[in-house]
């Protein structure tokens, strides 16, 4: 299982505007962009896909930009991942024809190991990822000292 290039930059994404959650000014795709070093327009494409799941929300204006739907503590990388890739409809789609006992195991395994990287996605929210990198910032600004 590998996280795509669209997942990894969503959340990214979402990470600055978790640690920018608090401040309730919006950001700018092209700050977000800058920030995460992500294109500006895959970007708003992503942030499009993201506010139609409800994770996001923008605002209009000069001043404008965009803002979590919700508090960082409260969206786990699963439904990022989900409203991107869609880990449920996937798993929901099986073939229910008969297969061979074989085929059969490989795809019960493979099941498993599905199941067990989305109890993962589930377990971690934003915050948990935005105080993770706070974390490791001042671990590295304290190692450089």
């Amino acid at each position: 299982m590998e996280l795509s290039c669209k997942s990894e930059y969503a959340i990214l994404a979402l990470l600055e505007l978790a640690a920018h959650y608090s401040s309730g000014e919006p950001l700018q795709i092209r700050q977000i962009a800058a920030q995460q070093n992500i294109p500006d327009r895959y970007l708003e494409q992503l942030l499009a896909t993201i506010r139609r799941a409800g994770l996001v929300r923008s605002q209009r204006g000069a001043k404008g930009g965009y803002l979590l739907a919700r508090e960082p503590w409260k969206i786990t990388l699963l439904e990022v991942v989900n409203c991107l890739e869609g880990l449920e409809a996937k798993a929901a789609k099986e073939n229910s024809t008969l297969k061979s006992l074989s085929s059969n195991l490989i795809e019960e395994i493979w099941h498993e190991a599905r199941q067990a990287a989305e109890d993962v996605l589930q377990r971690y929210t934003l915050q948990d990822l935005a105080e993770k990198r706070e974390s490791l910032q001042r671990l590295d600004i304290m190692y450089y000292i």
